[in-house]
């Protein structure tokens, strides 16, 4: 999962040669799982064909006001207000000068008008009239109405001038709308580490000790975190799940690998400790294959406690502002959190029932938990894991609101190449 996963945007493609350059954003925005619906205007459609726009984006063309099906399957007021975010690529002269002055004439312009969500614009057109007063002007008032640009470049025009004027490439106006997202994400410059999955202990070179954790779990939730704009780092132990998208991963298999990984990982501003770590290893293991022999009595293991990863990041001196456990108990699980809170001291813990029929939770894609914290325990009804981690995501959200950041901290909601 990456920040701009899920994230719907309408694309406004206007009139002027580089139409052509919308279609590789498109695709661009496509491939970063992104759903993307346009709007293709009477002048666009003379450079680039609906079939091309459609067949890229997945989804209907819209370009007529007033055509009833277009009207009756998804309006102008629907279209600005599903969107998470307006691109105008290419916005020629005319569109810029019709929105500034508040006109609404066809299906583009009318659904920019009703908008109530951000712009942001990447014009395109000659040197000459991107120079003019009145196109400046133009520029200026939509800026004063909060409308952020994708400044053009300077370079050789189609229509064999050279200057500023030239739109800038899909790659650069992708990049635009990366940075607005995670300037506006709720979590973003915050760093934080997840651990997943189980932990192998050896036996011999063959055999191990270990659980039947998936990893679902911890890694939906570092997708989840990463989805917020957080900076994440996700300790994971031996699981069949692909690494999560915009995080940093780092594979384990022992208890005692996934501690120091952890320890590499911090200061950090958020800890979820969401892997089944084992409680205890061998003290010996052994060098060979241990062999079975009829003659022989079963070898005896001797165990040796694990570190307990929860407790060295709570102890540690750079403990972050809010650490967060799972308890996964066959009996109990909300006692038995409350006592683990308090023994480790974490902020929060996860308590989840597992071991029962009708609710395996390992290796399953639902659990129920209950969020315990020093002063309440908020049982959650039965969800899909990446709800669950959708939910605590939430919940670390309204912490740190409540909480409060330092004025420093405030992400700003600039995208660092548009500029308003």
């Amino acid at each position: 999962m990456t920040i701009l996963s899920g994230k719907r945007i309408l694309l406004v493609i206007s009139g002027g040669i580089a139409a052509y350059k919308s279609l590789e954003l498109i695709r661009l925005l496509r491939k970063a799982q992104c759903e993307v619906r346009c709007i293709l205007t009477k002048g666009g459609a003379q450079f680039i064909t609906p079939l091309s726009v459609s067949a890229l984006s997945e989804h209907p063309v819209y370009s007529d006001l007033f055509s009833l099906k277009d009207e009756s399957e998804m309006g102008h007021i629907r279209l600005s207000r599903e969107a998470d975010l307006i691109v105008v690529a290419p916005a020629s002269a005319n569109l810029l000068a019709r929105l500034a002055n508040g006109i609404a004439d066809d299906l583009a312009s009318t659904t920019l008008l009703a908008s109530n969500k951000e712009i942001m614009i990447a014009p395109a057109m000659n040197p000459e009239m991107w120079a003019k007063p009145a196109t400046q002007r133009n520029v200026e008032t939509l800026r004063q109405d909060g409308v952020m640009f994708i400044c053009p470049a300077t370079g050789e025009m189609a229509c064999g001038e050279t200057g500023l004027g030239r739109m800038v490439e899909a790659d650069d106006i992708l990049t635009s709308i990366k940075h607005y997202f995670l300037a506006s994400a709720p979590l973003s410059g915050k760093s934080v580490l997840v651990t997943s999955g189980p932990t192998y202990e050896p036996i011999d070179p063959v055999r191990f000790i270990g659980n039947r954790s998936s990893g679902k779990q911890g890694h939906a939730i570092a997708e989840a975190l990463a989805h917020a704009g957080a900076k994440v780092t996700l300790v994971t132990g031996p699981v069949a799940l692909p690494d999560p998208l915009g995080v940093t991963t780092i594979h384990v298999e022992t208890a005692s690998e996934m501690l120091a990984a952890c320890q590499s990982a911090l200061p950090a501003d958020i800890a979820v400790c969401a892997a089944a770590v084992a409680d205890w290893r061998i003290t010996a293991p052994a060098e060979h294959k241990m062999k079975k022999r009829a003659d022989a009595e079963p070898p005896a293991l001797s165990f040796t406690e694990n570190p307990d990863i929860l407790a060295e990041i709570c102890r540690s001196g750079k403990r972050p502002p809010l650490v967060i456990g799972f308890a996964a108990e066959t009996d109990d699980a909300v006692k038995s959190a409350q006592e683990k809170l308090v023994r480790k001291g974490c902020d929060w813990i996860l308590a989840n029932q597992v071991g029962k029929t009708e609710n395996p939770v390992f290796g399953t894609d639902y659990n129920q938990v209950t969020l315990v914290s020093r002063s309440n325990c908020d049982e959650w009804p039965p969800l899909s894991k990446k709800e669950v981690a959708a939910r605590l995501v939430e919940a670390m959200i309204s912490h740190f609101n409540d909480t409060g950041l330092d004025q420093d901290d405030q992400p700003s909601r600039r995208p660092s190449t548009a500029s308003r």
